[in-house]
Formats: structure tokens, sequence, C-alpha cells
């Protein structure tokens, strides 16, 4: 993305890419970030609780001899909502003017609305509805992601972007383990854990939100279809932008086909005697790995400048957790693939973010362009059940499943090479 901030300490010039100039001077505050950190905390938890665990438990009980399906139907339909709303949330961000901050009023309304449809969604009794709760709880999503990645744009200079990256996907791993030893800990029925998860979700959302005030913005042209389909077009037309896309697409499918059906891969093929236990214990060394690789990998990749060799290494190790899998599906090592996987997708997030903040076509459009991009993270999230339910029900199955994974993350990393405007 090319709409690159320049601090006035010396940035590497390859860091810079075609964005020089159009952002911020002053570096951020570690009171910033560490807030800014907490709403993404919040915002996982709330994301990737219900995708883990209560969606699958959920639709266990309404439906038990269709669960792989449903909840494959589920997410597309989710998928499909994101696929539109992102973008369109990011262009209306761009163009909206508040007291409160545009980028402010986008989090704060998208928040709210994404907790209203958690706990709407923990409320369905059919598959239908939790389709229809699920999808509409996806706008509020779009709406706060909207706001959250534009902040990075407007207020981070290019030398700092590793670093915040990493205080956004660092608490990824953490938001997930935290949200289902509560459920399992204080045994909630998925009812219960939906309406934890949407008060934690505010709670983490209100600190940074009273604190911070949005930069002064420019005024955009008011927004048509035909204007926001050019312009999306035109984003596409940007060679790097177009390949840091496809690699971020095809790097979080490989992540998302590998941990979309790990509750029913613990309990229906290793067939272990307490599979959410499992579950916590894998999903606790994705957490560890991640947080230790998300930490590193960022500020490395500020010091040294250089972006693509650490998103090619971290989707490596993406695809080996993969591979391992395939060949060896038991409980140990599924335990190491976890944390395999959870370092490479925590280094990879904490640079990739910082990569495609550099590639933006338009400094006018920052929060458009990056809700496009935002569709390479939740649109893999929503595609990966429904294309892992074919797989999973093939001859072959989750062994196929995870060769898939390997196999995805490894073409991820031929098209981030593609990008030449940044190292």
């Amino acid at each position: 993305m090319s709409t690159e901030f320049h601090h006035p300490a010396q940035v590497p010039g390859a860091i810079a890419g075609v964005d020089a100039g159009h952002g911020p001077a002053e570096p951020v505050s570690r009171g910033w970030i560490t807030l800014f950190g907490l709403v993404w905390f919040g915002y996982w938890m709330a994301n990737l609780v219900p995708l883990q665990l209560l969606l699958p438990q959920q639709l266990e009980a309404i439906d038990p001899a269709s669960k792989v399906h449903d909840f494959a139907v589920v997410n597309a339909v989710s998928g499909l909502v994101a696929l539109v709303a992102l973008p369109l949330c990011g262009a209306l961000c761009d163009r909206s003017r508040s007291r409160f901050g545009r980028r402010r009023l986008w989090l704060a309304a998208g928040t709210l609305s994404f907790a209203a449809g958690l706990v709407v969604t923990g409320e369905q009794t059919s598959v239908a509805g939790v389709i229809i709760a699920w999808a509409a709880s996806m706008l509020g999503l779009s709406a706060a992601t909207a706001g959250l990645t534009a902040l990075i744009a407007d207020r981070v200079p290019v030398n700092q972007r590793g670093l915040v990256s990493s205080a956004i996907y660092g608490p990824q791993a953490l938001g997930v383990v935290v949200g289902i030893a509560v459920v399992s800990v204080f045994a909630l029925s998925p009812e219960s854990g939906y309406v934890v998860i949407a008060a934690l979700l505010i709670l983490c959302a209100v600190p940074f939100l009273a604190r911070f005030r949005d930069p002064a913005s420019s005024s955009e042209p008011p927004l048509s279809l035909s204007a926001l389909l050019t312009s999306m077009g035109g984003s596409f037309k940007n060679r790097d932008f177009a390949w840091a896309f496809g690699g971020r697409l095809l790097v979080n499918l490989a992540n998302s086909l590998g941990v979309c059906y790990t509750l029913y891969f613990l309990t229906d093929d290793l067939k272990v005697s307490d599979p959410a236990g499992s579950l916590l214990a894998c999903t606790a060394l994705y957490l560890v790995a991640g947080i230790l690789a998300t930490s590193v990998a960022g500020v490395l990749s500020d010091r040294l400048g250089r972006r693509r060799i650490f998103v090619a290494l971290a989707a490596l190790l993406q695809a080996a957790s993969g591979f391992l899998l395939a060949s060896f599906p038991n409980l140990t090592v599924t335990l190491v693939a976890s944390a395999i996987m959870g370092g490479g997708f925590g280094a990879y997030m904490a640079v990739d973010q910082a990569l495609i903040t550099q590639v933006l076509p338009d400094a006018e459009s920052r929060a458009q362009d990056l809700g496009i991009m935002n569709i390479g993270l939740v649109l893999p999230a929503a595609l990966a059940p429904l294309i892992a339910s074919f797989v999973i029900t093939s001859n072959r199955g989750y062994p196929l499943l995870f060769a898939l994974v390997g196999v995805t993350a490894t073409v991820g990393v031929l098209l981030v090479y593609r990008v030449r405007s940044v190292r």
C-alpha cells in the first residue's frame, strides 16, 4: 500500500515504499500502543472464540449429524457479507465526519453492533437462525475493523509499524486462550459464553476510545457505487498491492484451514478423551509461540528495514506445520504443530501488516484500501470451513486437509516475493 509515513529519524529507503510524505511524523506512545493492543485482544477474542469453540458446540447441539456442513455454511454466508462490508465500511469511514472522530465513530459503533450480534447469535436454536445472526454480526465486525486498521496508516510512522503490528497480532492467540479458558473453567453454555465474550469485547475497547482522538482529516468526495468499484479496481491495478493481497489471502487461508476444525479433528479423528482440554492445550502452545514470534519479528523487521524475508520464513513455518500433521496425525504431533503454526502465523501477521501499509495506492483512501486488504483476513476464515468440509468428508480426510495447508502457505510465499517496492 503506497501511503507511507516518515518519522524524522531516518527510515530505510526500502521501507518507505511509494507512500512517502503523506503520514504522521510523530511516533505513537507506549500508552497508545498498549491500549490499541487491548482493543485487538477483545476483537480477536470476540471473533475467534466463537469460531473455535462456541459455534461448533452450538451447531453440534442443534444438528449433530450435519455439524460439519452447517459450520461450513455459517462461515460461507458470513464471508460473503464481509466481502461486501469490509471495503464498503472502509470507504464510508474515509468519508465520515464527526466531533467524535471518523475512526473512533466506526470503532465504537462497530464494537457495539458486533457485541449485540454475538448475544443474538447465542440465543439461536436453529441453524438458519445462527447463519443470519452470525452474518449480521459480521457487519459490526467490519465497521470496527475499518476504524481500527485505518488508524495505523493515520497515526503510525513507518519505522514503528512492525512494533504496532505486533501489538495487533500478538494478542490474537492470547484472546482465544483467555476466551476458551473462561468458557471452559466456568462451564459456560454457548449462550452464556457469547454474552461474556461480548461484554469483554466492549470492556477492551472503552479505554482506547476514551483516551485517544483521531487526527485531522481532509474531505472526501461523496460515495457512489460506481466510484467505489472504480476505486477498488484501481487499487488492484497497483501490482504490489495485488501481490500483497494475494499472499495475505493464501497464507491466511492456510492458517484457517489448519485450525478451523481442530475441535472436530481431536474428537472424531484422534478420538482424544478430553477434546475441549486438548483444544485448550493446543491453543495455549499456539499462543506462547505466537507471542514470542510476533514480538521478535516485528521489532527486527523495523530495525533491519526488511519485510519480505520475515513474511516468507513465517509462512513457510505454517507450511511445515501442515505437512507435519499430514504425515503424523497424533496428539503429540498436533501439539508440536500448533506451536509451529502459532509461531509462524504470529510472525507473519506482525510483519505482513507493516508490509501492506507500504503498498497502499492512495493516501486519501486508506480505510477503503485496508478494507480490501482485510478481506484477505476475514474471507479465508469464512471459506476455510466450507473447503475443509469437502476435504474432510473425502476418502483422504484430515491428512489431505493438512497437506493442503502446506501447499497453500507455500504458494502464498511465492506471491509475497512478487512485491517489489518493499524489501
